[in-house]
């Protein structure tokens, strides 16, 4: 499923704020576990972050949902405690754990005081190696991921989202929802589970960032006490695939007075050296909010939406360039022909000197925004782990931006921008617009 929010969050990942101060120390524990670590001893506070890679794209063929599922169920009771008694116990120490999944892993986010450490990381570690799954609790949870699922099945912008991803990915993962349908989330068992937590938290698909009252030693300690008796490996990921993305239209009917595009194209992986002067074009083109090209010629030029987007979409397997607006039924056509119109325009003649020069003075000077606190910024250290960058990125990324030059930007726009196979979905009674 295409989700802006992880889209975001890629972004997000790939923005920490060079400050001089941030130290990143690279932790191995006893038992060969990798962590990267900034200590901050100024607060009694430990934040953490673990990620297995993978996620819900190593659910097993007919299971799908089954990882989604599984992750939601982490914190409904562990070892000697049932949900109650693991909520209760939570509170107690005025500790939070979160539990999410998408496609590229299982994230677990970990929050305590300094004076509650042993307690907390006991309590965290009875929930990754020994979930419970009992019964009236995979029940109650299986009834909230389906009553997701029916909820989605009639929003605008989770159909557009499914119906392209179905048509970039086809049978592949990305191509298929995450949380399963409701066929299969209904019939997945307590051993679909139970073997869908083994293949996906193995010791060597997890990236670990932590921040605050810690040393390293206690670190490394930490670790192998959360995660020794995990797997040491899972399943091998599925393939790298390239999308299918032809130019065109597809209108999906659905009744509704306003219609929801996504549109989208080949995209640039994160370590591609020209990666940075694709982030500037599109921060021109759709990425800087009401100063963007498609802002001012979709919404404030000629009134056409409330908002149009677009951004970068590196994924593990594969990478798209993203976009989304939504317009009355009898103005979505316009919109869609402006949105065509700037995706010439950029491919044929990139951005103005001045058009990069602010793009810069914005994307380097709004890293301190993000930077806002150790548990942001043990999310961002697994994040810049996700997409391959090094540790020294913090200090050198803004260096990067400013390297980007104009005949760079023009070049990438030329050889990324793909006007021709650029295809939309419309959810909506779209009238006037010719369809694929």
């Amino acid at each position: 499923m295409i989700r802006f929010a992880t889209a975001l969050f890629v972004g997000a990942a790939a923005a920490l704020p060079a400050h001089a101060e941030v130290d990143i120390q690279t932790v191995t524990s006893e038992g060969g576990i990798k962590a990267w670590l900034v200590e901050e001893h100024s607060l009694p506070f430990v934040a953490l972050e673990l990620s297995f890679l993978g996620g819900t794209s190593l659910d097993v063929e007919s299971k799908r949902g089954a990882v989604n599922l599984m992750t939601g169920l982490l914190e409904e009771g562990s070892g000697d405690l049932d949900a109650r008694g693991f909520a209760r116990a939570t509170e107690a120490l005025a500790t939070s754990f979160g539990f999410s999944s998408n496609s590229e892993g299982v994230s677990i986010s970990a929050r305590f005081l300094t004076e509650n450490f042993d307690a907390s990381v006991a309590l965290l570690r009875d929930a990754i190696q020994n979930p419970r799954f009992d019964d009236a609790d995979v029940e109650r949870v299986r009834g909230q991921v389906i009553s997701g699922l029916s909820f989605d099945a009639k929003d605008p912008n989770n159909i557009a989202g499914e119906t392209f991803a179905s048509m970039a990915y086809g049978d592949h993962p990305y191509g298929t929802s995450e949380s399963g349908t409701v066929e299969s989330v209904t019939a997945l068992t307590r051993d679909d589970l139970i073997q869908a937590h083994q293949n996906v938290l193995a010791r060597d698909q997890v990236l670990v960032g932590a921040v605050g009252d810690i040393t390293p030693e206690q670190l490394g300690t930490l670790l192998d006490v959360l995660l020794a008796g995990l797997p040491q490996s899972g399943p091998a990921a599925p393939p790298v695939i390239e999308p299918k993305i032809t130019g065109g239209i597809t209108v999906v009917d659905f009744d509704t007075p306003q219609s929801v595009a996504l549109f989208g194209q080949r995209g640039i992986a994160v370590d591609d050296e020209d990666y940075f002067a694709a982030v500037l074009l599109n921060h021109v083109l759709g990425g800087g909010s009401f100063e963007s090209r498609l802002m001012q010629e979709v919404r404030e030029k000629r009134g056409l939406t409330y908002g149009v987007y677009s951004y970068l979409y590196p994924r593990d397997l594969a990478n798209a360039y993203m976009g989304s607006v939504s317009s009355a039924n009898d103005r979505i056509a316009e919109a869609i022909s402006v949105i065509q119109d700037q995706w010439r325009l950029a491919a044929s003649e990139g951005i103005t000197e001045k058009e990069m020069q602010d793009a810069k003075t914005y994307l380097t000077g709004a890293y301190p925004l993000r930077f806002d606190g150790n548990g942001t910024i043990a999310g961002i250290l697994v994040g810049m782990q996700m997409i391959g960058l090094d540790s020294e990125y913090v200090k050198t990324r803004n260096e990067r931006v400013e390297r980007v030059t104009l005949e760079d930007i023009k070049r990438v726009a030329g050889d990324l921008m793909d006007p021709e196979n650029l295809h939309f979905v419309v959810v909506g009674k779209p009238e006037g617009l010719p369809t694929e």
